[in-house]
């Protein structure tokens, strides 16, 4: 249909991996942030509660805003703070391998429940200094609050995104009251001292770390499951390049990435066009939003050789983590934790005799991709 497809509700879909890259690249195209939202008539989609607080998170922050919270971060997740992380990611992914081990000697074990949606919340949730028992809640409503960030939320799923956001800033709020009382090394306390050396309003100065925390949060959670269980299948399903992989453990960041580009965690990126232009040759008037659909970027002909194959020998880039000013602070963490569960697997299983058990069921959803399960037997 062209790199440039005509969306029938307005705006256009480029699909091409050209036209991603170079949209995401450039420093001209906009997020859609709160202003634009605000702008918008279709008010219970863009003007909705959770649809508001999505456009004051960092990904949705046009600059100069955008560069006001994200310089003083710096890299919130370099070598030195991969590696001091290290330790607790490879024990607790030693915990999860037991439950699912255990699991697979009495029948089918589901790996996305007992590993894929485990170990993100836990590394984000000590990184955060959280209590173990908050997970399960913050794993639910990071489910439930994704639905505003779809291309066409129903309104009952709008319903359920504002709900969820509400509960998630309660919490937060409650634990920037806390960390205020008691601060400590944790990120959520140095945030809050890194904020009020520059912002003399207290209550603005917590609002921006709220933010910052809900984003940490949000980003962590579905993006990294998807991409641990979505690998988990791959593998599993392409037995010859599971071999490969064992035989050739040095291949384990290609094969991280090749999970990436295949299945992306997210398949759509918005971007809204800063002045009347024209990409492709078709005119874009300013305002006017563009759905980078990196999905379907990632399995452009034009890219890639044999884009339908998975194949982990593959080296060629990717967009899962977006480009420019928006690049994925957390992917390192992600490669990290995907690493540390299928050098595991690997190491503790006999990967030939696993089997994924039936066909694995997807969420109903175009932007965030989700694996609702994923069982796994053993031969």
């Amino acid at each position: 249909m062209g790199e440039m497809v005509p969306a029938p509700w307005g705006g256009h879909l480029a699909t091409s991996y050209r036209l991603c890259h170079q949209v995401l690249r450039s420093r001209d195209w906009r997020v859609p942030d709160r202003a634009w939202r605000e702008s918008q008539t279709d008010a219970a989609r863009w003007h909705a509660p959770a649809s508001r607080q999505m456009g004051a998170t960092m990904p949705m922050l046009n600059p100069p805003h955008h560069t006001q919270v994200r310089r003083p971060l710096g890299n919130v997740f370099d070598r030195n703070s991969l590696e001091e992380m290290r330790h607790s990611v490879e024990k607790n992914t030693e915990r999860l391998m037991d439950r699912f081990i255990d699991e697979l000697r009495d029948g089918p074990a589901d790996f996305c429940a007992l590993v894929g949606d485990e170990l993100p919340v836990m590394t984000i949730g000590e990184w955060l200094g959280l209590p173990s028992a908050d997970y399960p809640l913050l794993r639910s409503l990071t489910h439930d609050q994704v639905h505003t960030q779809e291309l066409f939320p129903s309104p009952s799923q709008l319903a359920i995104s504002d709900a969820a956001t509400a509960r998630l800033r309660e919490y937060f709020t409650d634990l920037i009251r806390e960390r205020r009382k008691s601060p400590g090394d944790d990120p959520v306390s140095s945030w809050l001292r890194m904020w009020d050396e520059f912002e003399a309003d207290q209550e603005a100065a917590d609002e921006a770390v709220f933010a910052l925390a809900l984003f940490m949060v949000l980003a962590a959670l579905e993006t990294t499951s998807h991409l641990l269980t979505t690998m988990g299948w791959l593998l599993l399903s392409h037995p010859e390049q599971l071999a490969w992989l064992r035989a050739n453990p040095e291949l384990m960041p290609g094969a991280i990435d090749e999970t990436l580009r295949y299945d992306a965690p997210i398949h759509m990126i918005s971007r809204i066009a800063p002045e009347d232009t024209e990409l492709a040759g078709v005119p874009v008037p300013k305002g006017e939003m563009v759905q980078l659909m990196v999905g379907a970027a990632h399995h452009d002909p034009e890219q890639y050789v044999a884009p339908e194959v998975f194949d982990i020998r593959r080296k060629t880039a990717h967009l899962s983590f977006g480009g420019g000013i928006h690049y994925c602070l957390g992917n390192a963490l992600a490669r990290m934790e995907a690493e540390c569960v299928f050098t595991s697997l690997l190491r503790r299983l006999p990967t030939e005799e696993l089997h994924v058990a039936g066909t694995p069921t997807w969420q109903p959803r175009v932007a965030f991709r989700r694996l609702g399960e994923l069982p796994v037997v053993r031969a």
